[in-house]
């Protein structure tokens, strides 16, 4: 098991479990009698992905999830979570998901403001080195996760953490979703337990009165005869929750929304600040590309300085820099090649067949073909491991460059790319089939925005910091671990 989930060496175990077994193989977990169905095999996975009334999240993973950031859509199964996915699908259409792009360039121009700051003091401090390159080494992870965190807090909520500005505001407590927490701490409780009791305090106080205040804006529109016009998330599902088309019986709790507000701000904050961070890592060690995509963004440029244009005219940009074709494939590319969730596990709750893409001949000890099998039998509570990572890796499929970071490959697609499941351009990185990410059009909003921001105005470059990829809850950078082709993550930033 640690072979397949850790993410510094998965990627040649996969591709080495494919040569030597197939597709479709069996592995053993944590105990000796769980036996995991492992599968790179794009028709079998399909069908796990599509039934998600068979194949559910376990109840260790549900449980972990629960104990952080509650019973939201990451969590829920059966019909409490189609309740909630369907009370919130209206709030992530296209039309509300543009009306939030001001608040996405806002907190980025705020982000590009802070790093120019950071790197005019690193230069007076080093004032006396006349030949010192404009710029500073900074921490690019901890730093757009930062924005990304105010980005939530304002197209979520309409709530101001200002995370960029302050290291010292409650929003740091968020940090604990980042960690496993081992189930002793349930009975004896250590420091991160009574860390997170006390962040589940600080979000019922917060999100508790967010809530009863935009009820509250809501119903008092409602009376005046018009409509509230809130645009963050919270608003519009509330909204959505009293629609008159939605029967009551399909309605959602408070308790809910409060638990889809800690899913949204999880799921909307730190994935796309990994996703950006790995992006601008791979922009650095690629430095050719990185110079031609910044020429792209350069060329769409308006004369005006981006705080002085006005919501209009930033929805028309982000129009622009929407269809950039390099900039796209750059996002699918990174996306492709490291994504925020590593793999993902599923639990058959009732036995079932799972199709194969090519019948394989059972042999007795003896050697003797005894019968063809065109399914595997999956009993009921085995689990399903869902390797996202090596589905994006698979060279088989993509090529043999298939782990080199190459974004002109999306112009001439290998056709077995076309067989491959995945939500978004026949990758895995946002899920598939009913459960997934309802939050995709945000999180490629963010990173093109953040992308378009930063790489016009600094460039980025290698230091001799070694990081790898470690898998923690997320696929994050980690300093001292070797990634398959050893990468280094720490950029240096200078300015244009």
């Amino acid at each position: 098991m640690a072979m397949v989930i850790d993410a510094s060496r998965s990627p040649k175990t996969h591709e080495v479990f494919v040569k030597q077994y197939g597709r479709n193989i069996r592995i053993r977990g944590f105990l000796p009698w769980d036996q995991r169905l492992f599968t790179l095999d794009p028709v079998s996975l399909t069908h796990v992905m599509k039934h998600s009334n068979i194949y559910e999240k376990p109840w260790q993973s549900r449980d972990l999830i629960t104990s952080l950031i509650g019973c939201g859509m990451l969590a829920a199964e059966g019909q409490v979570h189609k309740r909630q996915r369907r009370v919130a699908t209206p709030a992530f259409s296209v039309q509300n998901m543009r009306a939030l792009v001001p608040v996405v360039f806002a907190k980025g121009n705020e982000l590009k403001d802070r790093w120019f700051s950071m790197i005019a003091d690193a230069m007076t401090a080093d004032a006396a080195e006349s030949e010192k390159v404009a710029g500073a080494k900074i921490d690019v992870c901890h730093w757009v996760s930062r924005a990304t965190f105010d980005v939530i807090g304002l197209a979520g909520f309409d709530y101001h953490f200002n995370a960029i500005q302050n290291e010292t505001n409650d929003c740091t407590a968020w940090d604990v979703v980042k960690v496993y927490l081992p189930i002793i701490d349930v009975l004896f409780p250590s420091e991160k337990v009574l860390t997170v009791r006390r962040c589940h305090k600080v979000i019922e106080r917060v999100a508790g009165r967010l809530i009863r205040e935009k009820k509250t804006k809501i119903s008092e529109a409602e009376k005046n005869g018009s409509t509230y016009q809130g645009k963050d998330l919270l608003s519009l599902l509330l909204k959505s929750n009293v629609a008159v088309d939605l029967p009551p019986q399909q309605r959602i709790s408070d308790k809910d929304i409060l638990h889809n507000i800690n899913t949204f701000m999880f799921a909307g904050s730190d994935t796309s600040s990994l996703s950006i961070t790995w992006t601008l890592l791979l922009l650095a060690k690629y430095p050719t590309i990185q110079t031609r995509l910044r020429k792209e963004l350069l060329s769409i440029s308006p004369a005006a300085p981006l705080e002085s244009l006005t919501q209009e005219e930033v929805g028309s940009l982000y129009a622009t820099i929407a269809d950039l074709p390099y900039l796209e494939n750059v996002v699918r590319e990174s996306l492709r090649m490291i994504p925020p969730v590593h793999s993902s596990l599923r639990v058959a709750t009732q036995d079932d067949d799972v199709p194969i893409s090519s019948p394989v001949k059972l042999h007795m000890a003896d050697g003797r073909a005894v019968e063809e099998m065109r399914s595997i039998r999956v009993s009921k509570g085995s689990f399903v491991h869902v390797p996202i990572e090596a589905f994006n890796l698979d060279r088989e499929v993509w090529g043999p460059d298939g782990w080199q970071f190459n974004p002109d490959r999306w112009d001439n697609l290998p056709e077995s790319v076309s067989s491959q499941p995945g939500l978004y351009n026949n990758i895995l990185t946002f899920s598939a089939g009913p459960r997934s990410c309802i939050g995709m059009r945000f999180s490629i909003i963010e990173m093109k925005t953040f992308l378009y921001i930063l790489l016009t105005n600094f460039v980025y470059s290698e230091t001799t910091d070694k990081v790898g990829k470690a898998n923690v809850v997320l696929t994050r950078p980690s300093r001292c671990l070797k990634w398959w082709d050893e990468c280094d993550f720490c950029c240096s930033i200078s300015f244009i």
